[in-house]
């Protein structure tokens, strides 16, 4: 039985990465397949909040936003390169929800989800504060509250490296082409999707952790289709030059009821999102509607002094949040908390996972866990209940040090490495923390870094991505990993692109 895995997940998004590492980090055996990158789909197409949801509250989903604001500076905590805290701006508009509900929800957010280190909210007189600069006339009064930000396909891979680091199996571009019962076990056949390669996995626990596909994965691979109904809702998003000066960002109501972010992005563009409504398309060909770009652009230019058009637009991405389908009428209204279903009719356990938010994956796991280990024998079982709640205590990698200390991080790569340009130092600390200097080696000048490709990408930051991160393509390197793609020229982007083939074809 040494073949025999504990655990097989299907799904490499921030779910099924983080029940892999949790699982990993108590001893389990796991592999993981995943039909494309890691973290590509939906994981990849959050607006990067850890945030508790001020707008649940109106929907009395208490308990979720309460288990997602303590997971703030948790993550904080554990990934101090890739999170950082963010301070929100609410205006206060007549004739959209009342002075009094917003400052009851402001007062809940602040006290009833293990705050410890971000600052509380703080009233603010808009027409006087050089915050309210950006706002169009006659919005005078507003609230300044906490959150935090976070590199979403960073968190996904760092979970996914560090499952691998308690001996997790990892496989992206590797489709479960089918899953049977035999003996008592699962037994998956996975395809690689370049060579066609096919491998049997075996394993006493299937996770079905395949987000927009686990319906899909339930009925058509395992042929049990799940009890639970996923809620397909998109949710698209537009960069756009940057539409204001300072750090702050900006929460906006509409007249729907739905709210809108704008927040600061990449140095010198705003992030302007999200929108909510249901989606019955082509999963793997998600894009943002001319009615989306039309609604975003309308809700922020509400707001500002300065309208924004599509001229302002250099960037958008859309994605597919698997909701649960719990059968409310609006999309903005589907409940953003997590269902773990459990089935063993087949005569092995499988766990498929609906619904959740990247600020409460972590939680989802441990919940997950929970339930796995009542479907492992018993021995197994209260070993693997002895290790809950590791994964809050456990950097991630490169995210051993202190979260007030990014700056002198920064100041420290800079001294070693001193023909980085500041902002470089930056970057590569907030992509990489206290392993940036794995990633530069031993160079002492830039040449020592290999072929530039513009904006601070250097050849030896893509063979770390490429070894470490599983990037194979341009793509997942401009799009996913960074952001550089906002940087570049297409000649530079085909240059990396011819890079990375070179790289394909050699391996």
């Amino acid at each position: 039985m040494d073949d025999v895995v504990d655990l097989a997940i299907v799904g490499g998004g921030i779910n099924g990465c983080g029940i892999a590492r949790d699982a990993a980090g108590r001893g389990l055996k796991v592999h993981l397949v995943e039909r494309g990158d890691i973290g590509a789909a939906t994981s990849s197409a959050s607006t990067k909040l850890l945030h508790g949801g001020l707008r649940y509250l109106e929907h009395y989903e208490f308990r979720l936003v309460r288990e997602a604001l303590e997971e703030r500076e948790r993550l904080w905590g554990i990934a101090p390169h890739i999170v950082r805290p963010l301070r929100f701006v609410l205006p206060h508009v007549a004739g959209m929800r009342p002075r009094w509900m917003l400052r009851t929800g402001l007062f809940l957010y602040d006290h009833i989800g293990g705050r410890e280190v971000l600052p509380g909210t703080r009233s603010l007189d808009l027409s006087r504060d050089p915050i309210g600069a950006p706002l169009r006339e006659g919005i005078r009064s507003g609230w300044e509250y906490s959150d935090c930000w976070v590199e979403d396909n960073r968190l996904v891979v760092l979970n996914a490296r560090d499952a691998v680091r308690h001996g997790a199996t990892i496989r992206p571009w590797t489709a479960c082409t089918a899953a049977r019962v035999e003996d008592g076990l699962w037994v998956l056949t996975t395809e690689d999707r370049d060579g066609g390669r096919r491998t049997v996995v075996r394993a006493r626990v299937l996770v079905n952790a395949a987000g927009p596909w686990a319906g899909d994965v339930a009925a058509r691979v395992v042929g049990r289709p799940a009890a639970g109904k996923v809620r397909m809702v998109q949710g698209s998003h537009l960069v756009t030059r940057k539409l204001y000066d300072h750090d702050r960002c900006f929460i906006f109501q509409n007249p729907d009821g739905r709210i809108i972010f704008t927040i600061p992005y990449e140095r010198d563009f705003t992030l302007v999102g999200t929108t909510d409504r249901d989606y019955d398309g082509d999963l793997g060909a998600v894009r943002i509607s001319e009615g989306e770009t039309d609604y975003l652009l309308k809700a922020a230019s509400a707001y500002f002094r300065t309208p924004v058009g599509r001229g302002d637009v250099v960037w958008s991405y859309s994605g597919v949040r698997p909701l649960y389908d719990d059968g409310k009428g609006a999309a903005q209204k589907a409940t953003r908390d997590y269902v773990l279903e459990t089935d063993d009719g087949a005569g092995a356990p499988m766990l498929s996972i609906f619904g959740g938010k990247i600020t409460t994956y972590r939680r989802l796991a441990e919940a997950a866990m929970e339930k796995i280990a009542a479907m492992l024998p018993a021995a197994t079982a209260g070993a693997v209940r002895a290790k809950a709640g590791w994964t809050g205590r456990a950097a991630l990698p490169g995210g051993d040090f202190p979260k007030e200390e990014f700056g002198r991080r920064v100041t420290a790569l800079k001294s070693a490495y001193p023909f980085l340009a500041a902002d470089q130092a930056e970057r590569l600390t907030r992509c990489y923390g206290t392993e940036a200097p794995r990633v530069l080696g031993d160079a002492r000048k830039a040449a020592d870094l290999g072929r530039a490709f513009g904006a601070g990408l250097t050849e030896a930051e893509v063979e770390w991505m490429r070894r470490e991160e599983w990037a194979r393509d341009a793509e997942t390197i401009l799009w996913r990993r960074t952001k550089l793609g906002l940087r570049l020229g297409r000649d530079q982007i085909e240059d990396l692109g011819r890079r990375m083939g070179e790289i394909g074809r050699a391996a």
